[in-house]
């Protein structure tokens, strides 16, 4: 792909990513909560977490492999960084989910067409057509007032990501099937704090890097998970009413 070509992609996936913004207000992705037998064949949760995210994690290794860039500073880190979320996100997270869950093949179809397109993305933008110089400052790079911000959201954003998922995961004890409003950490200002940190993490890893592909990423991300967290939200209000959701806000405290 030539550097022509690739910011061709970017803006081809800056405008799907629109496109799913809005269909998502009118379509819940039928995973999770949303789950429906409209949505097709489905398999067994843990299974198709590890299916769908692992592409970008063997993507994203595969091509920076290729691309001679090496343990060269700060663009080794950066891969470190995005590697580090998604061995988690791909080798961890699907084996502490409790219950039998399912998800719908179709579901977990379109995830591994976007993580391949993603990690081709991000690589992209960090290994082969970053602007000439930019990490050229090896260490010092990473001493920029922007690039400590970057990493201290990113991992703040990590941080509030796995505390959340813990959250969720130990609503319920053994045995119980009840539905239960998590309201411990952040869930005691939004109905999604998973949602807001991974938003956090990946502005953070934005900010980091100045990718104009990671940026992409972080519309991606804002695209998918804002108009869920609607839904959610919703949910939320229609199974145990306005009074006990109270002033929680949908995906960003205080605001939205």
């Amino acid at each position: 792909m030539s550097e022509e070509g690739f910011h061709l992609f970017l803006g081809a996936m800056c405008a799907t990513a629109l496109f799913v913004f809005i269909a998502l207000y009118f379509i819940k992705a039928g995973y999770g909560m949303f789950r429906t037998a409209s949505w097709g064949y489905s398999i067994n949760n843990k299974l198709a977490w590890v299916l769908m995210e692992a592409p970008v994690f063997i993507v994203m290794f595969w091509l920076w492999g290729r691309s001679g860039v090496g343990f060269s500073v700060p663009v080794y880190l950066f891969f470190l960084l995005f590697q580090l979320h998604y061995f988690q996100r791909s080798f961890v997270f699907p084996f502490l989910l409790k219950g039998k869950s399912r998800m719908p093949v179709a579901i977990m179809a379109m995830g591994i067409v976007f993580n391949v397109l993603n990690g081709m993305m991000q690589a992209g933008g960090l290994f082969y057509f970053a602007p000439e110089g930019l990490y050229a400052g090896g260490w010092a790079y990473l001493l920029k007032p922007h690039a400590l911000l970057g990493v201290l959201l990113f991992f703040a954003g990590m941080f509030i990501n796995l505390h959340s998922d813990h959250v969720i995961r130990h609503l319920r004890k053994p045995g119980d099937t009840r539905h239960y409003l998590p309201a411990k950490g952040l869930y005691r200002y939004v109905t999604s704090a998973n949602y807001f940190g991974e938003l956090v993490e990946w502005t953070g890893f934005a900010i980091l890097t100045a990718s104009p592909a990671a940026w992409v990423f972080v519309w991606w991300t804002f695209a998918n998970l804002v108009p869920r967290s609607d839904a959610i939200y919703r949910h939320y209000r229609a199974e145990f009413g306005d009074e006990a959701v109270g002033k929680r806000k949908r995906i960003i405290p205080y605001v939205y």
